[in-house]
C-alpha cells in the first residue's frame, strides 16, 4: 500500500529537524509545547507518521494531531480533529 503523504511528511520532517528549536522558540511559533513526559500525561498516542503524531487528549477525549522535532524532542502545533472520539 502506497503512502500518499510520505513525500510531504519527509519534507516537513527535514524542515523541522534542520531548524530544531528550543522550547521557548517553539512556544512563540506554535503556542503550547510538550516534552515526551508531558505528552504522555495529556494525551494517549494513537499512531506516529513522522513528523506527526495522532493523539487523543485525555481531558476531553478530543482526537487530533501534533507535530514533533527529533532533537530536542518536543511536540507542538496541536490540531484537533473535526469529530470527537466516543
Amino acid at each position: 500500500m502506497e503512502d500518499e503523504t510520505q513525500e510531504i511528511r519527509q519534507l516537513r520532517q527535514a524542515e523541522l529537524n534542520s531548524a530544531a528549536a528550543a522550547r521557548a522558540v517553539l512556544e512563540e511559533r506554535y503556542g503550547k509545547v510538550w516534552s515526551t513526559d508531558e505528552l504522555r500525561e495529556d494525551f494517549e498516542v494513537k499512531g506516529f507518521a513522522a513528523p506527526i503524531v495522532v493523539v487523543r487528549r485525555r481531558s476531553d477525549n478530543q482526537m487530533g494531531s501534533l507535530e514533533f522535532q527529533s532533537s530536542p524532542r518536543f511536540y507542538f502545533n496541536w490540531e484537533p480533529d473535526e469529530k470527537k472520539a466516543a
